[in-house]
């Protein structure tokens, strides 16, 4: 396995990738799929500001990808850090998102990055584990804040203190 920086050409795999789990899950709150060129445009923007890194198989096929980005608007805000990390589906529990959380995080300090979070639905146990494990904290939990497939979600914060 490989983990490396995104490229512009990575957008069909990652939004097939995304894609799964907007229209299949309630893990990500979005419901219209991603077009190529959308997820394109939303790695170009991301990576031009955050860490942003793939991880790909000796075939070069994507299996896997996380970034961090903004995670609000105001400047003062501007050192705490919104984690996205996303798997294919078909390759849970091989230790590929642990791969991609340790660079991660090592980018994230090495780039000023002060707190993580991560906002993860309430249900998604294994999200909520693997986090833990990687030293986030349960900071809130937020009732029925997204609706999807019909269902009113809860959405819980997790925040990963890094200096």
């Amino acid at each position: 396995m490989k983990i490396r920086p995104v490229r512009p050409d990575d957008a069909p795999a990652l939004a097939d990738i995304y894609n799964y789990y907007v229209q299949e899950t309630v893990i990500s709150f979005e419901t219209e799929p991603l077009s190529v060129e959308q997820m394109r445009e939303r790695i170009g923007r991301i990576a031009a500001e955050y860490p942003y890194l793939v991880c790909e198989d000796e075939q070069g096929h994507l299996l896997g990808y996380a970034c961090a980005h903004r995670w609000k608007e105001r400047a003062a805000y501007r050192y705490t850090w919104e984690t996205t990390i996303y798997l294919h589906p078909e390759h849970h529990g091989q230790g590929l998102g642990s791969l991609l959380m340790k660079s991660l995080l090592q980018l994230c300090r090495a780039a000023g990055c002060r707190v993580l979070i991560a906002c993860i639905t309430q249900g998604n146990e294994a999200s909520l584990a693997f986090h833990e494990h990687w030293g986030f904290r349960r900071v809130s939990h937020f009732p029925q804040v997204g609706c999807k497939f019909g269902r009113m979600l809860d959405v819980v914060d997790m925040c990963l203190p890094l200096q």
